[in-house]
């Protein structure tokens, strides 16, 4: 009756939370072999080290980027991967590329693989938008601070991957001219993009 009462409580947090990390047992008093048991009797999934799921056929494509969110609350998704998740770019990154203060440690994560950039002050705060999938707030940088980023990391990344963002942004209409004014002076590169954002406008 007790394992039922575990199990209970483990698949009301999940369906709050959408995913759980086996810290979050801890306050409800439930012992973490439960989470081994329900795992081993197909009632979750496990995605990660410490890191847990109801089980979902096929997965979701953002399995990913919600399972990082989870262990790693304060990173931001950014260049590649914020151009991929606002549909920007042809390119498939390898890597989940996220923001993080500068002076922080790249998180332990053994998948998926992270390429982190550190970030200060107001470039790292400014243009998070909290978008939910599968359950959970992903912190990814919007549009014109995304397109901004490619620029200011375009030895990173590119040349070529920023003026294609540049130019897809504006095209689809994701993205003002002003914004782009707005990020490029906080990240200070208003001079590395004047040229381009001139040759567009």
């Amino acid at each position: 009756m007790r394992q039922d009462t575990h199990a209970q409580r483990i698949l009301d947090l999940l369906r709050r939370k959408g995913m759980l990390r086996a810290s979050d047992l801890d306050a409800t008093n439930t012992p973490r072999v439960a989470l081994t048991r329900m795992t081993d009797a197909g009632l979750l999934e496990k995605v990660g080290r410490g890191l847990y799921r109801l089980p979902e056929p096929g997965g979701s494509e953002h399995e990913s980027l919600a399972a990082i969110a989870t262990k790693v609350p304060q990173a931001v998704f950014c260049l590649l991967t914020a151009l991929q998740f606002h549909e920007l770019t042809t390119q498939l990154p390898r890597q989940v590329w996220i923001a993080m203060p500068r002076g922080s440690h790249v998180p332990r994560i053994a998948y998926p693989p992270l390429k982190m950039v550190q970030v200060s002050g107001e470039a790292y705060s400014a243009g998070i938008e909290v978008v939910e999938r599968d359950q959970v707030p992903l912190r990814v940088y919007g549009v014109a601070k995304t397109v901004v980023d490619c620029f200011k990391h375009r030895n990173k990344i590119g040349l070529d991957v920023a003026l294609e963002a540049l130019r897809d942004a504006r095209a689809q209409r994701k993205a003002s001219a002003d914004e782009l004014w707005h990020y490029a002076r906080i990240c200070r590169v208003a001079n590395v993009m004047r040229p381009y954002l001139e040759a567009i406008e």
